[in-house]
């Protein structure tokens, strides 16, 4: 279960980044509205999650869930530049967080 907060956490951390750049620097009102629900719903649900586990490998997993998502979002939706190093590198990510689930960091 504390796995899973960190799932929802890091696709929470991929949307306030996204509302962070339709924000314009925090003067459009809706955008900056979803940035602070997102990102106080990330934070909650991540510090929710480290009551079981540890605190490396679940900040790692969110950041990198949060850093894949963005750059992925990016790509798709907001005209990011699409290269085939972008590809490879957001895999070797998912990758890593995969694997740092699967490495039983739960007390």
């Amino acid at each position: 279960m504390a796995w899973l907060l960190v799932i929802v956490a890091g696709l929470l951390e991929t949307g306030f980044a996204v509302c962070l750049k339709l924000s314009h620097g925090f003067t459009r009102l809706w955008p900056t509205i979803a940035f602070c629900v997102f990102a106080l719903g990330s934070f909650g649900l991540l510090t929710l999650a480290l009551r079981r586990l540890d605190v490396g490998p679940a900040y790692a997993v969110w950041t990198g869930i949060g850093a894949a998502g963005t750059a992925i979002y990016g790509m798709v939706f907001l005209g990011d530049l699409v290269s085939a190093l972008k590809i490879v590198s957001i895999s070797l990510v998912i990758i890593g967080v995969v694997g740092l689930q699967l490495s039983g960091s739960a007390h």
